[in-house]
């Protein structure tokens, strides 16, 4: 699933001599940071903004009468900028520079296209007739000659990658309506020349791409709406002649009649790709939009309409869309998640892999008393996060490899019927980490597939190290090995349940409650030196041994007793004896299995289909889980964020629908339980004093929002701090 979020203004466009705002700008380069563009218009001017603060950080003309004609950019070896005016004079200045005349200049010999700047390593210069040069190998001779690659043909697209540490440049070139195709290796300097093949009733509007594992794969959007993909390997070591590529449909974004104008196309991840530009049919008018579309299910996520208009250019960076919108740069944040059913029809697990969040404020809900609701609490701090890289994965299309590998799998397979465990762990092992399949996720379930069926047919064999090895490769889900959990709860295997449960986005709801039977079930003691991963619990979890607990003195808040009960007051504070323990404060199971119950939280699930299989939980296991659910609910609100740090720990809201859906399914049992009633109690209570903080929190809020509407306007300027103090 993919979704736009907010969106902000970073910069007007100043239309310059002979250019309006409409026709766009030059370009949009990474800065030195994630936080920092560098921006061309089409004039004498590159600007260097923070995007977060949406103000410029430098900028830098050049002379009245010359043009900068390639978009600046950032050389990430030295953190010097470097831009080329009037096609062949270079210039490179650093942040302290100011006038760029008096900075270093370096006339060619040759008109240039384009400068690309990758990290970790130098940047290189794309000449208009194909040749590239290294900047070092500029410098040091900048009147050296220029060959012409291409003949009488024109660039129109051009971009750069590392791949296996080598720096990778591919270019589009066009002669009377066909395209080219051009792959350029720097280090060892090898040109590769390609023909599109051309059709018939459109042209294409757009190009990208993306390298990886020696697969470089180009992605075209030709007027007719179909965005195809072509497959070219890097493995080339020798010049070849030159070949026709041959493309295959990956998704068709518009329907017949219809035809695209101005668009732009960009990579997301693995599943999604944006699109913006202008849908023209004839007895419509005309409409601009961004759009993002997943290419695994050929499907719309999202889309937003442009009604001033857009120059068609679209820049991707950092989960951040940049575009023109009417006369001004316009910046759209935008979010994508895996692509699965479980985002379609239930509830699709809510990862914190993106980062670790810190709180500094501590907030006991327990201690919280109706005279204290007006008591200031320590500001949260700010949250950081780090941002989730997404790569994209690629497809080989060499019919020989195909083949190898077809053989291997085959032969794996037939061992796998017959051979000791220890020969298939090692032979699995070896060919996970030699193969390279051109199908991996449909190879990885059929092995496990064989493994499970020889599991079940052979109750002594049972390989849980290529069980947990094959899960861990991230290529699998339910759908394609649905026997695999059936057998690891036959085997009470938690561990390979755990994983499961974190990695499957598609576990039907009945597999996820014969789980959750299964883990309120085990003993605790029977957990003890079991091999579950304990991150969700860690940073929360409170381990403290019986025999500690009891000859301590503990100040009981908010215990239940029937004085409170029939009083209505949850506010008072009760000493109790040395004997008394407040059982909130004590999580009521293992940190084993405070784990494994905190992987069912995370699964994805659909509550139409989850409460009939809810109600086979027996009463004892009801209880068991709520004390789990309300301890997890009271730690959770101790953190002013009510959010737990770490990786794969329960949120509120998971706790709070699972909470709602157990007291749903089994409403009558609980409240004819003698030992719920407390339970119960202890949690009205919480919620109770929950809400009215809160609700003393919106009547500050209103009273500060009256004040503010009653006190006369002033002009403070663009700036000013105010205090306001209520008496």
């Amino acid at each position: 699933m993919a979704a736009l979020c907010e969106a902000f203004t970073l910069c007007g466009l100043v239309a310059s001599a002979g250019a309006g705002a409409g026709q766009g700008i030059v370009g949009l380069e990474p800065g030195p940071d994630p936080d920092r563009v560098l921006l061309t218009d089409r004039g004498r001017t590159a600007t260097l903004y923070k995007v977060s603060d949406q103000k410029p950080l430098g900028c830098w003309s050049v002379k009245q009468d010359q043009t900068i004609t390639c978009p600046a950019v950032c050389n990430f070896e030295t953190g010097e900028y470097i831009a080329v005016h009037d096609d062949k004079v270079l210039r490179i200045w650093k942040d302290e520079d100011i006038n760029l005349d008096k900075v270093f200049k370096a006339t060619l010999t040759a008109e240039v296209y384009r400068i690309h700047s990758l990290p970790h390593t130098e940047p290189f210069v794309l000449f208009k007739g194909g040749a590239v040069r290294t900047l070092d190998a500029l410098l040091a001779a900048p009147q050296q000659e220029i060959e012409n690659v291409i003949s009488d043909e024109v660039i129109r697209w051009s971009e750069a990658f590392m791949e296996t540490q080598q720096p990778v440049l591919i270019f589009t070139t066009e002669k009377n309506g066909n395209y080219f195709v051009y792959v350029q290796k720097v280090n060892p300097n090898i040109l590769h020349k390609y023909k599109l093949k051309q059709e018939e009733s459109s042209h294409p509007l757009s190009f990208t791409a993306y390298a990886k594992n020696n697969i470089l794969t180009l992605l075209c959007l030709y007027s007719n709406g179909c965005v195809y993909k072509i497959l070219m390997s890097l493995q080339h070591s020798v010049l070849e002649e030159e070949q026709i590529l041959c493309k295959s449909l990956l998704l068709k974004i518009v329907v017949s009649d219809t035809v695209l104008k101005g668009a732009s196309l960009a990579i997301l991840d693995k599943d999604h790709v944006a699109v913006l530009g202008c849908l023209d049919s004839p007895p419509n008018i005309a409409k601009e939009c961004l759009s993002i579309w997943n290419t695994k299910f050929q499907t719309l996520q999202t889309s937003k309409e442009l009604p001033q208009g857009t120059s068609g250019q679209l820049w991707c960076y950092g989960e951040r869309f940049f575009l023109t919108h009417g006369k001004v740069l316009t910046v759209i944040v935008y979010k994508c998640e895996t692509s699965s059913l479980a985002a379609a029809v239930g509830k699709l697990k809510d990862t914190q892999t993106s980062g670790m969040r810190t709180v500094s404020s501590y907030v006991n809900w327990n201690m919280l008393r109706e005279d204290d609701l007006g008591s200031p609490f320590a500001q949260q701090s700010v949250t950081a996060k780090t941002e989730s890289k997404r790569t994209l994965r690629s497809r080989r299309n060499n019919v020989a490899k195909v083949q190898q590998d077809t053989l291997t799998v085959e032969r794996l397979l037939s061992d796998i019927k017959d051979s000791s465990q220890s020969d298939i762990e090692e032979e699995l092992w070896q060919f996970l980490s030699n193969a390279q399949m051109s199908d991996f996720q449909a190879t990885v379930g059929y092995i496990i597939t064989g493994l499970v069926n020889r599991c079940k047919t052979e109750p002594t064999f049972y390989p849980r190290n290529c069980l947990v090895q094959l899960i861990q490769t991230h290529g699998l889900s339910y759908s394609l090995c649905p026997d695999l959990m059936a057998v690891a709860l036959e085997k009470t295997d938690v561990h390979l349940l755990q994983l499961c449960l974190q990695q499957f986005p598609d576990i039907p709801e009945a597999v996820t409650c014969a789980c959750l039977k299964a883990f309120l079930s085990i003993n605790d003691d029977s957990l003890q030196g079991t091999n579950v991963n304990l991150d969700s619990v860690i940073s929360y979890i409170d381990i403290t041994l019986s025999d500690q607990v009891e000859k301590r003195s503990a100040t009981v808040q908010n215990g239940f007793s029937s004085e409170l009960m029939e009083e209505d007051s949850c506010d008072i504070q009760l000493t109790a004896k040395s004997h008394v323990v407040n059982t909130e404060e004590l999580c009521p199971v293992g940190p084993q299995k405070a784990a494994l119950l905190n992987a069912i939280l995370y699964s994805a699930y659909s509550e139409t289909f989850l409460l009939p299989h809810l109600k086979d939980l027996s009463a004892q296991q009801v209880i068991l889980f709520l004390r789990y659910l309300q301890y997890l609910y009271i730690k959770c609100s101790e953190n002013v964020s009510m959010d737990f740090p770490g990786m794969l720990s329960p949120t509120i809201n998971q706790i709070m629908d699972w909470m709602c859906l157990l007291l749903d399914a089994h409403f009558t049992v609980v409240v004819m339980l003698p030992e719920a009633k407390g339970l119960l109690f202890s949690l009205h209570k919480f919620v109770r004093a929950q809400v009215r903080f809160y609700s003393e929190l919106n009547k500050i809020e209103g009273s500060l929002q009256e004040l503010q509407r009653t006190k006369p306007p002033k002009d403070f300027g663009l700036y000013s701090i105010e205090m306001l103090e209520l008496v």
